[in-house]
């Protein structure tokens, strides 16, 4: 159940995400994101499937912090009330370290290093077979006080378990358009993104090709409109 004291910071369509000044022992509080009920569904099969999304989440970040990729650290599940409690992660998104330094033309930023790291953590991810489901500039943060050098993958609340190498490439395609709808010209960071990502990668050869044809789908449907 969410405290007395949350705060209410963010609601999308399957979630509300508040912040958690008090919690147990931890000076910058916790994040807790619950999913609430779709009364178009019967009860029982809301319950069933919520409760399954929160647990799919709970354990993509279980795994990934265990492999040693930066998410935010779960501190708690309350199946019964469909929440998660986690680490307040203290930073800004890559969108906002991007936006706020795009007049300069990203001067600023380390590219290399900003590259390098989300590549290697995107295919840690993908290595493991987890499916983020949402990658976007918004769901990487950077953590206070340590630049563009500590990536933190957050949201993986439409993630899911796959194998598939195309899978893996529909994750780095939205990835990349979301940087080319968002950020003008950086189409180099993205490359230096894919460039760190294939060399951590198991299956290299196969997303490349399949990142191709998704690639080749998405121009067709532009086109189409």
């Amino acid at each position: 159940m969410i405290p007395d004291d949350a705060v209410l910071i963010k609601q999308g369509a399957e979630a509300r995400v508040f912040h958690v000044p008090s919690f147990l022992t931890v000076p910058e509080g916790c994040i807790a994101k619950e999913r609430f009920k779709k009364t178009y569904r019967h009860p029982d099969l809301d319950q069933y499937l919520t409760s399954r999304r929160v647990g799919q989440e709970a354990r993509s970040l279980y795994r990934l912090k265990k492999a040693g990729l930066d998410t935010p650290t779960v501190y708690y599940v309350d199946t019964a009330n469909a929440t998660i409690f986690m680490e307040n992660v203290i930073g800004i998104t890559v969108k906002q370290r991007l936006l706020e330094t795009q007049e300069e033309n990203y001067q600023s930023v380390d590219i290399d290093t900003l590259a390098d790291v989300i590549g290697r953590s995107l295919a840690t991810m993908h290595n493991l077979n987890v499916i983020h489901g949402d990658l976007t500039t918004s769901n990487l943060m950077l953590r206070k006080d340590k630049g563009d050098a500590a990536v933190v993958v957050i949201d993986f609340g439409l993630s899911y378990n796959s194998n598939l190498p195309e899978d893996k490439a529909v994750d780095l395609y939205v990835l990349e358009r979301a940087f080319a709808s968002t950020h003008p010209q950086t189409e180099q960071l993205f490359a230096k993104i894919l460039e760190s990502y294939f060399k951590t990668s198991k299956q290299q050869k196969q997303i490349s090709h399949k990142l191709e044809d998704v690639r080749m789908r998405g121009r067709k449907r532009t086109m189409v409109g």
